[in-house]
């Protein structure tokens, strides 16, 4: 599990993420005298180590940071992907169960779609997830009214350029006909700004449901609407060292 061993990182980077205070505060409390290295009081913020062995805190040794949790969340439509929002509507923070670790979403789903939502304790973890170049594959399920055909869907694959926007690879099929609606299973890396919404509405069709079943191994499967499930520490750590080794920061 990555701790920040081996890697020196500002100590207030460190103290914040094992929960000490925010980082501001930290470097309130260096100025203070109230931090210290092996008994030696330290008098800036920017001091890089590699850990916190040997740092106290009012004369209180510091525990190491925690390991990176991952949680996977069902989010039901009709909530925002954010802690809380100025005109006052529901967001997920509102859904979640109680009695879980503060928690930040891996990307975001958007207020009316539904699916499988990523949520850890750590803040580089959930940066590293974010990057454009980490590549990690994310697959929708989108039920969209109007006429497709599936060579329109496999044209994905090369890209395409709505707007002046470019999206990137995109492997699309046509799972069935109900009606009018088609029911359409889309796996794309990029993930940019309502991605899925804009490509099918540019071929015509207009999404009246939208669910995400998977970001990179982890799935949806049978998690019922609302519900929170861990990720076992184990597949956790796997998934990390398949990031690296996929030349991901």
């Amino acid at each position: 599990m990555d701790d920040g061993k081996g890697e020196p990182q500002r100590i207030a980077k460190l103290l914040a993420r094992a929960g000490v205070a925010s980082r501001r505060e930290i470097e309130r409390m260096i100025e203070d005298g109230r931090i210290a290295k092996d008994g030696v009081l330290l008098d800036t913020p920017a001091t890089l180590l590699t850990s916190l062995h040997g740092v106290t805190v009012d004369g209180v040794a510091v525990a190491a940071p925690a390991p990176a949790r991952l949680f996977l969340f069902h989010k039901p439509t009709g909530y925002l992907t954010t802690e809380r929002d100025p005109a006052g509507r529901p967001t997920i923070y509102d859904r979640l169960p109680e009695g879980l670790p503060r928690l930040m979403p891996i990307g975001r789903l958007d207020m009316n779609t539904e699916g499988l939502l990523l949520m850890t304790t750590d803040g580089g973890f959930k940066r590293q997830m974010e990057l454009p170049a980490t590549g990690v594959p994310r697959t929708y399920r989108a039920r969209a009214f109007g006429e497709v055909s599936q060579q329109q869907l496999e044209d994905l694959f090369d890209g395409i350029e709505i707007d002046g926007i470019q999206y990137g690879q995109i492997e699309a099929n046509l799972e069935r006909r109900t009606g009018r609606n088609q029911w359409i299973e889309m796996t794309l890396t990029e993930g940019k700004n309502r991605e899925v919404r804009r490509v099918l509405e540019h071929l015509d069709l207009k999404v009246n449901r939208l669910i995400r079943t998977s970001y990179g191994p982890f799935t949806l499967g049978e998690l019922p609407v609302g519900a929170v499930e861990e990720v076992r520490q184990h597949d956790l750590i796997v998934f990390r060292k398949s990031l690296t080794k996929g030349g991901a920061e």
